[in-house]
């Protein structure tokens, strides 16, 4: 979605505000001078009638000559002769606009003894002279539109530059690394408050990171104690050749879980250290493949599976070796869980390597779920929570280290899992 700065709403709220302004003045200015142009054409009019009749009545030798056809006298103000159409004998008494060839003309009729007078007045010449003033007024108005804009985005810049800086520093803090803000650098006491309540918050943010890094740093240490004890147990036990059947079956499930608790503490410890998305190095992927099948290799003879690693042996890519390693390690395991029959193929192509399986396949309704914690697919309206994380752990390293990942899978055909990985010559 796309958003507007603070500085560009500033400007355009001043800008549209003045212009609004600007133009109601001037439309204001427009009318005022159009009714002022009407009465003093009126006044003129009227002054001028009543000194006309009285000169013609006190010497009626300056009458016109009388007009059979208009049936009165016809006089012009400007002493031009203007022919009047014969409509204007049917008007009444008082002054009327007349177009005659194409022009407004001014006529007012007055009654002189038993016969009319009709006095002609062009305001013609005056009313353009009018019109030029006003469009001048517009034009004026129209450039000083324009100069509102420019002022109004230089003057919203001064307003806003103390928030402009503001974001820029917030935008360098880092999370528990960086001196807070000093407020004393702003003097509006809006955003004298809103860095105090800034670096209240980032205080509080910082300390609650840091006591969840903590935890999840002793959780994971103390953990490799007591799993090192039972992997240790289990491959002793397995020496013994008196451990038959079903307690050597549930041996090697015994290793299995303390494989994967190993796992889950080496990758909370790493989801622990920030500083793990930056030591990345190039890895060998067909290597991290095998590496990764390796534990797997008596639950896939168990099944029969067949293993297809269609990945090139030169193949480097740029990754946090032990990241990658958990990552493989739980996208495999996964795997193998849910494929009875088959085979699961691995293979590289422009920058993504795909994981293929021959299971039963993710439900639709399922798929946007399945990296969600505690999720397990159920019937679309009631999902089955249970108690897995593999797959949230997998999102959350992709998410650290900039991978991104995506399933695919379709009913009876099986699951594909797209992981984005560079190779290394492309390293920018």
């Amino acid at each position: 979605m796309m958003r507007n700065s603070l500085r560009f709403k500033v400007a355009l709220f001043c800008s549209v505000l003045t212009i609004a302004l600007l133009v109601a003045q001037a439309l204001g200015v427009r009318a005022l001078a159009e009714a002022q142009e009407e009465r003093l054409i009126a006044a003129l009019i009227r002054d001028d009638m009543a000194s006309v009749l009285r000169s013609y009545e006190a010497n009626p030798a300056l009458l016109p000559p009388f007009d059979v056809r208009m049936s009165g006298y016809v006089s012009g103000a400007d002493h031009r002769s203007i022919a009047l159409p014969a409509t204007v004998r049917d008007l009444s008494f008082g002054t009327h606009e007349v177009i005659i060839g194409g022009q407004e003309i001014h006529v007012a009729i007055a009654p002189l003894g038993t016969a009319r007078l009709y006095r002609i007045y062009d305001f013609n010449i005056y009313e353009k002279h009018f019109k030029e003033v006003i469009n001048v007024l517009m034009a004026g108005t129209g450039v000083f539109a324009l100069l509102t804009i420019w002022l109004a985005f230089g003057l919203s810049g001064l307003l806003v530059r103390q928030v402009a800086g503001l974001a820029k520093q917030v935008k360098t803090l880092r999370l528990g690394e960086s001196a807070p803000i000093h407020p004393g650098k702003y003097d509006e006491t809006e955003l004298v408050g809103l860095v105090e309540a800034f670096n209240d918050y980032n205080q509080r943010m910082t300390d609650m990171v840091a006591r969840e890094k903590e935890f999840t740093g002793n959780v994971s240490h103390e953990l490799r104690t007591p799993l090192t004890t039972i992997k240790t147990s289990c491959e002793l036990l397995e020496q013994d050749m008196a451990i038959r059947g079903k307690s050597r079956a549930r041996l090697q499930q015994i290793e299995r879980a303390a494989d994967n608790m190993r796992e889950l503490a080496n990758a909370l410890l790493m989801l622990a250290r920030e500083e793990s998305a930056r030591d990345v190095e190039p890895v060998a992927m067909a290597n991290m493949i095998e590496t990764a099948l390796t534990p797997f290799a008596d639950r896939l003879a168990q099944k029969g599976l067949d293993i297809v690693i269609d990945v090139d042996r030169e193949l480097q890519v740029m990754a946090n070796r032990p990241a990658l390693a958990i990552v493989l390690s739980n996208l495999v395991d996964n795997a193998v869980r849910h494929t009875g029959h088959g085979r699961l193929h691995f293979r590289y192509a422009n920058g993504w390597l795909y994981i293929e399986d021959t299971g039963p396949g993710i439900p639709a309704h399922a798929i946007p779920h399945v990296f969600d914690r505690f999720y397990r697919a159920g019937s679309p309206n009631t999902p089955t929570p249970g108690v897995g994380i593999g797959l949230s752990i997998v999102r959350k390293l992709c998410e650290r280290f900039g991978w991104s990942i995506e399933i695919g899978s379709e009913p009876g055909k099986g699951t594909c899992v797209s992981l984005r990985l560079l190779p290394a010559v492309n390293r920018t």
